[in-house]
């Protein structure tokens, strides 16, 4: 037996798991319903502990587009790579994980070794202190995620405007998750039947950010946690809801988030960010879904300082299924090269790439 299924196994026999699992066997309809988890560190719960293959088999777990980096749009990678190569003696500093997503020709980790210079962070922060440190260099934050990191990049902007550091920018490619929700439902491609919403995400913009998908849609949402049992819960909550033929907004993470969400952060961000229609990988355009830089905070826009350049593509190299996977249209073991071509060592998409990618998750935790 391996260690990921000692592991797996480990958790269905503790006494709290066994018990959750019993409580969703009881409630589990006779029907097929699929529930969809829109945050990346759920899709890593889920497989990490087995959730997928221990609830019933009628129950469908789909991963939706809960990871930032993987939602990031081709062009977008495209475009800063193509900027690195233009603007050599500009500094890119960004996350880790955009650094390995393949562009359609490149990467910015094989621009950085080619020359280009390009940093990683752990803030935003980072990237305003090395501006700080070296007022002859432009710095230009490549800012990718939800609406959880997106105070904390507003803030950074409210100090380096404070502060008068002139020489830091932002590339805001940060998006809104609820939007992406309502184009999931529109668009009809996939059966949802509830969502697990995200913990931390709500934490900023409250549960009550949900509520037209229970009001016009009809369909049933809980904010969940991230432990095993926080999921297992969330999803006991969603059946009885479904068993009950209720479409509810409700909180399992109630330790956590609030029906209002954090007001401070929600100021912090609207103060620096207006919305903007948005480019999604697998989604396409949807409107109102993107955050990008105030007027006021122009000068701190690196769209509106530098020439980034935008040249439209297909989201996916051939053959991969990164667009489909973040939809919840497929698995990734049905995209033909998964763990094959495809594997973190030499990744073809970004689902693959980063840590809270559905591709990734499948690849570590489902592959037995």
């Amino acid at each position: 037996m391996s260690s990921t299924i000692r592991y797996i196994d480990e958790f269905r026999r503790k006494g709290p798991a066994r018990a959750m699992l019993r409580r969703i066997e009881d409630v589990a309809p006779r029907e097929c319903v699929s529930i969809m988890e829109i945050c990346g560190t759920h899709t890593h719960s889920i497989s990490k502990y087995g959730i997928r293959g221990a609830v019933p088999t009628g129950i469908r777990l789909l991963s939706g587009p809960g990871c930032p980096v993987c939602v990031t749009a081709q062009a977008d990678i495209n475009r800063i790579v193509e900027f690195s190569r233009r603007n050599p003696s500009v500094v890119i500093a960004t996350f880790g994980d955009m650094l390995r997503v393949p562009g359609t020709f490149s990467s910015l980790e094989k621009e950085r070794a080619e020359g280009a210079d390009i940093r990683v962070v752990y803030s935003p922060l980072d990237a305003l202190e090395m501006a700080r440190r070296d007022p002859a260099k432009e710095v230009v934050f490549y800012s990718v995620g939800f609406e959880t990191t997106a105070p904390t990049v507003a803030a950074t902007v409210i100090k380096a405007r404070r502060e008068g550091i002139r020489n830091f920018s932002v590339l805001s490619l940060h998006k809104l998750t609820p939007p992406a929700m309502k184009a999931l439902l529109d668009s009809g491609d996939v059966n949802i039947d509830g969502f697990i919403c995200p913990g931390h995400v709500t934490t900023v913009i409250g549960a009550g950010a949900y509520g037209f998908i229970a009001k016009d849609y009809g369909a049933p949402c809980v904010v969940a946690g991230f432990e095993p049992l926080d999921a297992l819960y969330g999803l006991y909550m969603l059946l009885l809801q479904l068993r009950d033929g209720r479409a509810e907004i409700e909180i399992e993470y109630t330790r956590v988030v609030t029906w209002e969400g954090n007001k401070r952060a929600q100021e912090v961000m609207y103060e620096v960010f207006e919305r903007a229609d948005s480019r999604w990988r697998g989604l396409g355009e949807i409107a109102c879904s993107g955050l990008r830089i105030r007027g006021e905070f122009s000068h701190f826009d690196a769209e509106k300082r530098f020439d980034m350049g935008y040249v439209d593509c297909d989201d996916d190299q051939a053959g991969c299924s990164c667009g489909e996977v973040i939809k919840g249209l497929v698995a990734p073991s049905e995209c033909t090269l998964f763990a094959t071509a495809c594997t973190p060592e030499t990744p073809m998409g970004p689902c693959m790439v980063s840590s809270e990618g559905t591709c990734a998750a499948y690849y570590r935790y489902e592959r037995i």
